[in-house]
């Protein structure tokens, strides 16, 4: 692929109507493979740091996502660059890019791999997670027992078990909540750290293969629209309260009218 190839393809996975270029350096970099200056919105690409076009393009994709970052807000420039906001987009991308049959994981095309990966997620991510559901469920006696003794937990957890505290809660709710222990113990705390009504909807997505970092954005969207739809809603009853009762002034004033 060329400059121009390449800047046509992201153009086709999502579109911008901030102009940008595509600079294949020529060169080799042990620090980064590739670069985006959001001041001259310049995509630049180490490309003897590439075997494959595929490893190009998964690299373009993720400095594009940065531009298409600067694009919606110009003052996040300046600041930390990898966020959350841009994991989700740059994921989004990926996923897009995948539909058009521009990049491909290519996971199928190594056998030892996708075995090694079955073993990963049967035998240490749910066995793992199964463990620590376990681990919560112990805490819970401990705690109660601690109780009991008239010791304090906190100083248990501290001088006897040397564990955090902050670990020691995250390991107790995720217990009380019990989310599919395929997801892995870290994307089980996430499902765990949420509202319980948007557990199961960010569980389910999870399991559907989005990203922990695609789940946070969807999540933080969604509480932001129903803020917004409560505060409307809130409103309109303020409104409409205003309005009739100043129909019921506007009443007594032409009853007295009428009388005079």
């Amino acid at each position: 692929m060329n400059q121009e190839q390449v800047k046509e393809m992201l153009l086709k996975i999502e579109d911008t109507e901030l102009d940008f270029s595509v600079t294949f350096t020529g060169k080799e970099s042990k620090k980064v493979n590739g670069l985006y200056k959001p001041d001259t919105h310049e995509i630049l690409l180490h490309t003897k740091n590439f075997k494959t076009d595929n490893q190009l393009i998964y690299t373009a994709i993720h400095e594009y996502s940065h531009h298409l970052i600067t694009e919606k807000n110009p003052l996040k420039c300046s600041g930390r660059s990898h966020t959350n906001e841009f994991w989700a987009k740059f994921h989004e991308l990926l996923v897009k890019a995948e539909e058009q049959g521009f990049y491909v994981l290519g996971l199928e095309k190594a056998p030892e791999l996708e075995a090694l990966t079955e073993d990963l997620r049967k035998n240490y991510l749910e066995a793992n997670g199964q463990l620590m559901i376990e681990f919560g469920k112990k805490l819970s006696k401990a705690y109660e027992l601690c109780e009991n003794a008239g010791i304090r937990y906190e100083d248990y957890l501290d001088r006897v078990l040397h564990l955090p505290r902050a670990t020691a809660q995250s390991i107790s709710k995720v217990a009380r909540v019990e989310p599919s222990v395929a997801l892995g113990f870290d994307n089980m705390k996430l499902v765990a750290s949420l509202p319980a009504s948007k557990q199961k909807e960010a569980e389910s997505a999870l399991l559907a293969g989005k990203t922990a970092n695609t789940v946070r954005a969807f999540m933080k969207k969604k509480s932001e629209e129903t803020d917004k739809k409560a505060a409307l809603e809130k409103e309109k009853r303020r409104i409409e309260k205003t309005i009739s009762q100043l129909s019921q002034r506007l009443e007594v004033i032409e009853e007295n009218l009428a009388n005079l």
